[in-house]
């Protein structure tokens, strides 16, 4: 009887109703693909590293573990240094850079033979290596969102580039050129920003790690096996990251209690008659506040519904039309967005809840 009583309510009053259920699924789409892509850009750029192929990173003092931060500080010739430590097979030196034309991106400048060394060649999809100081490979994902082939012109850091080749995603960066060009361009004649390791066994990467560190001057240098590097990529070592997600959570709690505050308040207010008749017939209060709260939930959880399947759209859509943005939704987080959507709209029906269990019945009755 009651659920009965429930859904005609809802469905007597289709506007309000309709936009409720709409505040409550931009409240769940917001969390779903703002938190996705938070942990889509984290998840990736972890990928991508894990991509290389190296068992150790050795970064100089004072470094980010954040790709491109670093600049390239350091002499190319700790390579030397590093080959010759027991279980080292290959050591890439590579510089980074951030370009900033058209979106934030980092830029490798790779010796292509060390680099192929540590996790095989690259997978080509049309092209080849580089023929010339001003070649440059990109991935499928950016070919396919710049719309270039082999042979078209790119332009990065404002030099004029060819593309060369496309790989397969998932080797570190999105573009790579080769590293004598990329430190002409950035005035680091001999310069490095990172150098990978490639061990015998990767059992060995403790050991190594202690060696690098125990060489004089490279005391301070950040030395780690790539297991322990890549478990630092996450939320709690991103500056900011926390948060930030605290924020937009706190947004969308506040959008769904303000629109079902609403919502509900007006309708206790409209149906100040029928609370009457209700309590004149024996009602409880717990019977009243019951019957509001389930009308939020049958709202709350509509809007919950419509949400997530937006969010699935919207992701779908954007990666097709952006295939560099990757979106992360995982079901924790659905179930996350929708709790946090009942709490908020449960905070907000609270209120009108109890102002219409505190109506007077024959008040309630004379009200016109």
């Amino acid at each position: 009887m009651i659920n009965k009583m429930v859904v005609a309510n809802v469905a007597h009053r289709p506007v309000r109703s309709l936009i409720s259920i709409v505040a409550i699924a931009l409240e769940v789409t917001l969390i779903l693909l703002i938190v996705g892509l938070c942990y889509g850009i984290m998840n990736d750029s972890k990928n991508r590293t894990a991509g290389i192929g190296a068992d150790v990173i050795v970064q100089p003092p004072g470094s980010s573990f954040l790709s491109g931060i670093s600049g390239a500080p350091v002499s190319v010739k700790v390579a030397d240094v590093i080959r010759k430590m027991p279980h080292v097979k290959v050591v890439s030196p590579v510089i980074w850079q951030i370009a900033t034309g058209g979106g934030l991106e980092v830029i490798d400048g790779i010796d292509i033979n060390t680099f192929q060394a540590l996790g095989g060649p690259f997978h080509y999809l049309e092209g080849g290596p580089f023929q010339g100081p001003n070649d440059v490979l990109i991935d499928d994902y950016v070919a396919r969102q710049k719309h270039v082939k082999v042979g078209d012109p790119m332009t990065i850091l404002n030099q004029q580039f060819r593309v060369s080749g496309i790989i397969e995603n998932g080797r570190g960066a999105r573009k790579f050129v080769p590293m004598k060009t990329l430190q002409d361009l950035e005035g680091a004649e001999n310069k490095a920003s990172v150098f990978y390791v490639k061990l015998d066994d990767p059992a060995n990467a403790d050991q190594v790690v202690k060696a690098v560190k125990a060489q004089a001057g490279m005391e301070n240098y950040s030395v780690l096996s790539t297991q322990d590097y890549l478990s630092m990529m996450t939320p709690s070592n991103l500056p900011g990251f926390r948060p930030f997600i605290g924020v937009v959570i706190g947004v969308s709690v506040i959008i769904g209690f303000l629109v079902i505050f609403q919502a509900i308040y007006t309708a206790v207010m409209e149906r100040t008659r029928e609370i009457g008749i209700l309590k004149s017939l024996g009602a409880s209060k717990f019977y009243i506040v019951n019957v509001v709260l389930r009308e939020t939930l049958v709202l709350a959880i509509a809007g919950i519904i419509v949400g997530i399947v937006v969010s699935l759209l919207a992701r779908i859509g954007i990666q097709q039309r952006w295939p560099l943005v990757h979106i992360d939704q995982s079901s924790e987080w659905m179930l996350a967005s929708a709790a946090i959507a009942i709490v908020g709209a449960t905070l907000g029906a609270i209120y009108p809840a109890y102002k219409a269990a505190q109506k007077d019945p024959i008040d309630a009755l004379a009200y016109e």
